[in-house]
């Protein structure tokens, strides 16, 4: 697996990454990691040397080539395809099919390796063959999620590093306009990613007077994690672009229901399950304001909601699971 060092937020790839590794390794693969550091997804003729000696030497039968390198170096990947490399392309987000050198790439790649239907369906659209769904699955919590919080108000939670695209103004927003209901919330995620936004995320929670009931964290991992994960009620993820949306799986996996946005990959991981809803933010803060508003006033909806989440947990795919397909897809080729 060649995998880029130049994204060190908790990001899905980057969790995707990881354990996609460790599930390949618990189903007998024998894999080496790869890190490479540079300015991927473009990469400057240093960059793309460091990436075609990785495939010199020894001679592993198959390669996976995270799409944020893979993209900017379509002859590496054709070299090492015509010397009888088998190059598969793991492919996070959609390809634009406005970039030439992304496009080259992915057609010289052995096959590529989709984690979202939105992923492999754009592919598809552009001719690309040799098109796998490998979606991510869920590690089971740790610990049971506990029980009722008694009196305790319901509580928000967003994971995911303070970026534009997340979009955790918006949501602080919405929470401003709902100031006469009890609730609180938690923004989990790295600062550090873009801290223009994330100072600017700040000053918006103090603009509207919520640093007592708005709580934001750096990133976090393990135990801390978890923690946050067994105080929330409800899970949003309103991205304006996900391609899959795996914290998704994660508030599921904890029996969280979640609430995304209409129209991204986000809506695959929600699935048909009743534990949440795609919402439609076209019309503005109004929208999630209502929707909050629905949610915190009527106790038969949270409690359904709840319900379904906790069944979803224990009908979605296993990490075993994405390894097994990424392994019937890269042996058959």
């Amino acid at each position: 697996m060649v995998l880029p060092a130049n994204v060190r937020h908790r990001s899905g790839g980057n969790v995707y990454n990881a354990r996609l590794a460790e599930a390949l390794r618990a189903e007998g693969a024998e894999v080496s990691v790869c890190t490479l550091g540079g300015g991927w997804p473009s990469g400057n003729a240093g960059d793309r040397s460091r990436f075609a000696d990785a495939f010199a030497g020894g001679t592993p039968p198959i390669y996976i080539v995270d799409g944020l390198i893979a993209s900017g170096a379509p002859t590496e990947i054709e070299t090492a395809t015509s010397a009888g490399r088998r190059v598969w392309v793991l492919l996070h987000m959609p390809p634009s099919g406005e970039d030439p050198v992304e496009t080259s790439a992915l057609c010289a790649a052995t096959g590529l390796l989709c984690t979202g239907s939105h992923t492999a369906e754009a592919a598809r659209r552009l001719g690309l063959g040799n098109v796998h769904l490998a979606t991510p699955g869920i590690d089971l919590p740790s610990k049971a999620r506990p029980g009722p919080r008694g009196a305790a108000a319901p509580h928000f939670i967003m994971v995911g590093a303070l970026l534009p695209n997340k979009d955790q103004i918006f949501f602080v927003d919405a929470l401003a306009r709902i100031k006469d209901l009890a609730w609180t919330a938690a923004l989990v995620g790295s600062t550090k990613a873009d801290p223009a936004y994330a100072a600017a995320v700040r000053e918006r929670i103090l603009r509207n007077g919520l640093e007592k009931r708005v709580e934001r964290t750096a990133e976090l991992s393990g135990p801390a994690l978890e923690e946050q994960w067994h105080r929330a009620d409800l899970s949003l993820l309103i991205s304006h672009s996900e391609s899959f949306g795996m914290v998704v799986q994660e508030s599921l996996a904890h029996g969280i229901p979640v609430v995304v946005r209409k129209g991204t990959g986000a809506v695959e991981a929600l699935g048909a399950h009743g534990a949440g809803e795609a919402i439609d933010l076209t019309a503005g803060i109004g929208s999630l304001e209502m929707l909050l508003r629905r949610w915190l006033g009527d106790p038969a909806l949270r409690e359904g909601w709840l319900a379904a989440a906790e069944a979803a947990s224990r009908v979605l795919p296993r990490w075993e699971d994405t390894a097994r397909e990424v392994l019937r897809a890269v042996t058959a080729a």
